[in-house]
């Protein structure tokens, strides 16, 4: 009996209500899903900023403590360095002096032995002109005192300086505090 009532424009209404009622339920569900989708989407993006955030933090903590050791380090450095200074120059100071002392007691010549006899022995004769000239012969191809002196000083700088370099080598500043002689 509805069939009578309605022509075939009514049939194309229905037709047209019931695909226009499942459209609507089809994007509902659809609706449901991307939402669904829409919060894991969501919920990953905040884990990857919370991992970006402790990822940056944790390179800014490594980065401050990386900083931190290489101040350090080149406190350690530079302590090193400035007591192989300070021994350094203490060996050369003492090594300079000790050569000076040497060379003023060689120019002064040896101090007098004291007359231990009860002067009744005879008086030693004195050296002939041909011994007094020997010491002169040996020395004559040896450098003046003043000149001698200064080559000893200059040998001694060097001498030193070598022990200063190789020492200021001997310093790793790349190792571990732990590591370092």
């Amino acid at each position: 009996m509805i069939m009578r009532l309605l022509n075939w424009q009514g049939w194309a209404g229905i037709a047209v209500g019931v695909t226009l009622m499942i459209m609507l339920t089809v994007q509902k569900f659809e609706a449901v899903h991307w939402r669904k989708q829409s919060e894991k989407f969501e919920q990953l993006y905040q884990q990857e900023q919370a991992a970006l955030a402790t990822t940056a933090a944790s390179y800014r903590a490594a980065a401050e403590r990386a900083q931190a050791n290489d101040q350090a380090n080149a406190e350690r450095v530079r302590r090193a360095q400035a007591q192989i200074n300070q021994e350094t120059s203490y060996a050369y100071e003492t090594r300079l002096a000790d050569a000076r002392a040497r060379a003023e007691r060689l120019r002064v010549g040896p101090a007098p032995a004291a007359n231990r006899g009860s002067g009744r022995a005879p008086p030693v004769p004195g050296l002939s002109a041909a011994a007094r000239s020997t010491p002169e012969i040996a020395g004559e191809d040896r450098l003046p005192a003043a000149d001698a002196l200064t080559a000893t000083e200059q040998a001694i700088q060097l001498d030193e300086l070598i022990h200063w370099v190789r020492k200021q080598h001997g310093i790793d500043p790349n190792a571990e505090p732990s590591r370092q002689p």
